[in-house]
């Protein structure tokens, strides 16, 4: 049995759920969310709870089985608090400003990029070298950073670039022979 699978899904007060044939529609205080239900596993109710089930005992059955509660429970999360990501920016004149559905990003190219924010993300710059990342979608949610992580990843040398808020980087040494400053 999938050991992931077979966890039911307590859900929040003020979460409603409606099971379909074909997925699972959610609705919180956040917004609403649909999740897909897999071939062969079905979706049930008990009391404040959600059980999901699988029909087969195969590999791709339990697979299927995992995957499908955790989507489940990161849309219960999703729709009752929602999911934040935090951005920093660290290098000399690097830095960051929302304006009007979009974040404009200077990162020491000859010009700053220009990054449309998507439809159920909302991009906060707390301090011009912060940015926090917002939304219901968790798979949205770091997509989009890791999106806006990719435009300049951090250097391994001097530690620049744009990296998770509290990541700790290896800083490398520079290599033996080079001489000068």
């Amino acid at each position: 049995m999938s050991r992931v699978g077979k966890k039911p899904i307590v859900l929040p007060a003020g979460v409603t759920v409606t099971v379909h044939p074909d997925r699972i529609d959610f609705e919180g205080s956040k917004g609403k969310l649909s999740t897909p239900l897999q071939p062969g596993i079905t979706a049930a109710m008990e009391g404040s709870t959600l059980i999901l089930s699988r029909s087969e005992d195969t590999k791709a059955g339990r697979a299927n089985h995992g995957l499908g509660r955790a989507l489940a429970h990161n849309a219960v999360v999703g729709v009752s608090e929602g999911y934040v990501k935090q951005l920093e920016i660290v290098g000399v004149g690097y830095k960051a400003k929302v304006d009007k559905g979009k974040l404009e990003i200077s990162l020491g190219y000859s010009r700053p990029i220009v990054y449309d924010i998507p439809v159920g993300v909302e991009i906060v710059a707390v301090k011009p070298t912060q940015l926090t990342i917002r939304g219901i979608d968790r798979q949205k949610v770091g997509q989009v950073a890791d999106n806006i992580k990719s435009l300049r990843i951090p250097d391994p040398y001097k530690q620049k670039g744009v990296r998770y808020l509290g990541e700790r980087l290896i800083k490398k040494e520079r290599k033996a022979g080079v001489t000068g400053a």
